[in-house]
């Protein structure tokens, strides 16, 4: 029998509490591909690099979710080909992997089936954010993408979901969830209902699924997906979902067990009216600070947003007690302020990296239009409630575990960023991969460096005494430069690669690009090249 949480939640709504909702967005023509896990299902815990808090309670329910899961199948799940049962057979040899991702999805997945039901979807689909990040919402890929669904930035602004100091909208789990399957609808319905084209859409790009469609179609051959010519990357996707779907449906035939979800919702949306302090909020609805960053994980620091959404998700146990408390909190209790008289000699930028902030930060809660300060004057700063190490899932604390997460066989050096530094130069110098590099530091081989940023690198003693000499070698030599290149009809990664004598591996690293993807003509590269070997 279905648990009767829903309808008691219900009442909840006039305290402020209500069961997560969903709106649609607008159609979209063609949004940039969404990058996914590699040809091997990763470990997620090796992409966000913080610890895996199990879910601190369960809701009661006789039902276990995954039989409402089946019963939502509606893909061709009897079909089997050699590209199927590799994906499948990688995931039945992990039964540690499918126990991590069914107690990570215990906090999400009923949620995300209920959204799936209202569209009248397939309810494969609910399955893929373990192809893109095996339920891990802090989960960041070398392509930019982040959060369960693996938006990267552009699609996610498209869809509504800010990045900014406070937030990353694409970590949250009520407006991730809402843009993946409002995408994956629109997709379904732009080929026609088909669903395998409409997830290797949201893989590779609809556009260059038209592509591969309509050189099929131009060469007499069937379009359907499995006869296209795609990307990697697109190739296994689309049977890695079937694979889990498969296992999913008929779990004893594989080997595996299945961890039981309860049927029954493991949050509720409470609406606290404003910016708070995630240590008073979890106090107030008496779960931990871990939990809570769980089911809220797009809060980069120790607040929610003051641009909202001004609303948290607790669990259901708890939504009840923490709304009356916040209907009883005054607004201004809600955060700790600090008021701090600037000094002669004080910058706007200084005071923020003295009190852990943003020169944007302070410019918005003081209202100020510029940069100019006044000696004497006063600064409203926000201030966390605790010490930094109590919120143990904020993005600078999941940065500092995964920047000293210790590597096998090597030793840490930290390397603060130089004007003109880049990871491909950093990844040189210190022989070591640009995506080793990104990984160390929480960032895509794309990402631009700061100066002034700590850079954590992990090399071998012999590296790292020879890292320096190299260092001023390169300076002394000084013939790198970098270089900007358009590509030009007819180009290819190896006629570039050739003009200019670097290598195509060094190309697709300095670009973050698929080697199986065409180059398209005025696309911009950028090219590392000795002027003594510049066409």
């Amino acid at each position: 029998m279905r648990s009767t949480r829903s309808h008691v939640l219900v009442g909840l709504i006039g305290l402020g509490v209500m069961m997560a909702g969903c709106s649609l967005r607008p159609a979209v023509d063609d949004l940039d591909p969404m990058p996914a896990a590699t040809e091997l299902t990763p470990d997620p815990v090796e992409l966000s690099g913080h610890p895996d808090p199990a879910p601190e309670a369960s809701p009661d329910s006789d039902v276990d979710l995954w039989e409402r899961v089946r019963a939502g199948f509606t893909l061709d799940l009897d079909q089997d080909n050699a590209r199927i049962t590799a994906q499948r057979n990688w995931y039945a040899r992990h039964q540690n992997y499918m126990d991590r991702v069914a107690t990570r999805a215990g906090r999400y997945l009923h949620y995300i089936v209920e959204q799936a039901e209202e569209r009248n979807m397939p309810l494969e689909m609910v399955l893929l954010p373990i192809v893109e990040s095996a339920f891990d919402p802090f989960a960041y890929s070398h392509g930019r993408a982040s959060g369960p669904w693996q938006f990267i930035p552009s699609t996610g602004r498209h869809f509504g979901m800010e990045q900014d100091w406070w937030a990353d909208g694409r970590r949250d789990i009520i407006d991730s969830t809402d843009a993946a399957l409002t995408y994956l609808q629109q997709l379904a319905d732009r080929f026609n209902g088909d669903w395998l084209l409409a997830l290797a859409s949201y893989n590779a790009g609809g556009g260059n699924v038209n592509r591969a469609i309509t050189r099929n179609r131009n060469a007499g051959r069937p379009t359907d997906y499995w006869n296209l010519r795609l990307p990697q990357e697109t190739m296994a996707y689309v049977p890695k979902l079937l694979a889990l779907a498969q296992i999913i449906r008929d779990p004893e035939a594989y080997g595996i067990t299945l961890l039981p979800i309860p049927d029954a919702p493991y949050f509720a949306q409470v609406d606290i009216q404003g910016q708070m302090d995630l240590a008073q909020a979890a106090d107030m609805a008496e779960v931990s600070l871990e939990e809570l960053y769980m089911l809220n994980p797009a809060f980069n620091r120790w607040a929610t947003s003051p641009n909202g959404p001004h609303r948290l998700l607790v669990p259901v146990d708890s939504a009840e007690l923490f709304a009356e408390r916040i209907a009883a909190l005054p607004p201004e209790q809600r955060m700790r302020w600090e008021r701090y008289t600037i000094a002669r000699g004080d910058s706007l930028i200084s005071i923020a990296n003295r009190h852990q902030t943003t020169p944007d930060v302070l410019r918005e809660i003081n209202r100020l239009r510029g940069n100019t300060i006044v000696a004497g004057n006063t600064l409203l700063i926000p201030r966390p409630a605790r010490d930094a190490e109590s919120y143990s899932l904020s993005a600078d604390a999941r940065l500092d575990a995964r920047q000293n997460r210790a590597v096998s066989g090597r030793q840490q050096i930290t390397h603060k960023v130089n004007n003109g530094d880049t990871l491909w130069e950093l990844s040189r110098r210190y022989r070591v991969e640009v995506r080793e590099l990104a990984a160390w530091n929480q960032m895509a081989p794309g990402d631009t460096l700061r100066v002034g940023q700590d850079l954590s690198i992990w090399t071998t003693a012999s590296t790292n005494q020879s890292a320096t000499q190299n260092a001023t070698s390169d300076a002394r030599d000084n013939m790198v430069r970098r270089i900007r290149y358009s590509v030009r009809r007819g180009d290819s990664l190896h006629a570039i690669a050739s003009r200019f004598n670097v290598s195509v591996n060094q190309i697709s690293s300095w670009n973050n690009l698929d080697r199986n993807r065409y180059l398209q003509p005025g696309q911009n590269l950028t090219l590392y090249v000795d002027i003594r070997d510049a066409p």
